[in-house]
């Protein structure tokens, strides 16, 4: 029964993830159990469960739902009687690549078909990121280098470096591009140290083009790892050959990260991907219901369904297309139209989890980063304009967005009178009348708290 449940659902996986990543990823998987809601797989290395877990993971776990089986979690495990000793440094640095977008001979992780510019929505709190991607895929002399994109969990980072990859290699065949995550690179790093082949390691990652390293946070803490990655970058740099980095914060936010390696990581372009706001939520569920549309082409969707949940659900990009896949699935499988009724009894819980309560704590955290400012000198006695002001655009943004009175608020501003309070409330509301600034940091700050 196993056997025929996975092969429906391979041929689901088959038309989500493109040939490539199938052929690479999903075809070594084999369906062991189905049990208690956990579906276990076997595969052929650890690696390869980890991979898949982490990227496909979520993925597998809704088609098998869609499929009719009540599972709740994936578990990935290597048979002991098939355990392969690991494999050395130029088995893996110099294993050849089928995946589109890499070049051949070269080390790096699968593109996914689905994350091109075609697919991106552009709206107001990324249109800035989107266009810097853009840029650098165009090819041609290296303008910005490197080209830094951050921001939260879900918001496009590396939708955008997947696609800038799909458009080089496709202006430029020849070009030789390597997409990977910073934890790829540290594996890679550790195999070659332990079969004692470093200079192979260096001449194959100095030897591309174009450089794309995913979720750069990950080598914070780990000397080693970012010793080879800063000679690495600089040696590309050097050759004027691309760098793109992505990371959840901006460099100087890292924490364990080198000096030398955050004023590398700046001295390009850093562009910052904001929280969604309701347009662009809506405009990617508008997208997303078009192409589910094709995949269950006798499922109606009701008006307004498509705006509730873009009002209610912020969290970020990736909990926003869940929600409308199990929506559709959920309306494909009991066979009913999608209502604002259906919406709201099926979306509960997505829906409370992102109904979450704002602290006054959380907002001075927030401010004090936008600033950059201690957060101590936040809620300090200090009254110098540099920490002055920021402290007010807190107190404004308490007032906004929780439920505590003044007292309250005043208190967890170093025990002020909830006069000051008041005061620092009118005196930002004057000011965004006046200061565009004012309005444009206030507004984000509101967005990255709601997100």
């Amino acid at each position: 029964m196993t056997n025929e449940i996975w092969g429906e659902v391979r041929k689901g996986l088959l038309s989500a993830v493109g040939e490539n990543n199938y052929a690479k990823w999903i075809e070594p998987l084999e369906l062991k159990s189905l049990e208690g809601g956990v579906a276990t797989f076997l595969v052929p290395t650890s690696f390869t469960g980890n991979w898949v877990s982490r990227n496909f993971g979520d993925l597998i776990q809704k088609v098998l739902t869609n499929a009719g089986q009540l599972v709740a979690r994936v578990e990935f495990a290597v048979p002991k009687e098939q355990k392969a000793p690991k494999p050395s440094a130029p088995d893996i640095l110099t294993k050849k690549v089928v995946t589109p977008g890499l070049g051949e001979d070269l080390p790096g992780a699968p593109l996914d078909s689905r994350f091109t510019f075609d697919s991106f929505v552009v709206g107001k709190p990324n249109e800035l990121a989107h266009a810097a991607a853009r840029r650098v895929a165009e090819g041609g002399p290296v303008t910005f280098n490197p080209l830094f994109l951050y921001g939260g969990v879900g918001l496009g980072k590396t939708h955008l470096m997947h696609a800038i990859a799909w458009e080089l290699k496709k202006r430029q065949s020849d070009l030789r591009v390597v997409y990977l995550s910073a934890e790829q690179f540290m594996y890679r790093f550790v195999q070659a140290l332990r079969d004692k082949d470093m200079i192979a390691f260096k001449q194959l990652f100095r030897s591309v083009d174009v450089l794309m390293v995913d979720d750069v946070q990950f080598i914070a803490g780990k000397d080693a790892t970012q010793e080879e990655f800063f000679h690495t970058f600089n040696a590309l740099v050097d050759q004027n050959k691309q760098i793109i980095v992505s990371s959840d914060r901006a460099p100087s936010e890292i924490d364990g990260i080198e000096d030398r390696i955050v004023s590398r990581l700046q001295s390009g372009l850093v562009v910052d991907l904001h929280p969604t706001n309701y347009e662009l939520r809506l405009g990617i569920l508008q997208q997303k219901a078009d192409q589910f549309s094709d995949q269950f082409p006798n499922l109606e969707i009701q008006d307004g369904v498509l705006e509730f949940v873009a009002h209610r659900i912020s969290t970020n990009v990736r909990v926003l297309e869940g929600a409308l896949m199990r929506l559709f699935a959920f309306g494909s499988l009991v066979g009913r139209e999608i209502t604002m009724d259906l919406a709201q009894d099926c979306l509960a819980d997505v829906i409370r989890a992102s109904d979450r309560k704002i602290t006054v704590e959380e907002i001075q955290r927030k401010v004090s980063d936008h600033y950059n400012i201690r957060l101590s000198d936040l809620i300090g006695p200090k009254r110098v304009r540099t920490f002055a002001r920021p402290r007010q655009v807190a107190m404004y943004l308490c007032k906004q967005l929780t439920s505590r009175s003044l007292p309250e608020i005043a208190k967890r501003f170093g025990g002020r009178d909830h006069t000051t309070i008041m005061h620092g409330v009118r005196k930002i509301e004057e000011l965004m009348q006046q200061d565009s600034q004012i309005a444009d940091d206030l507004e984000m700050l509101r967005r990255a708290l709601e997100a």
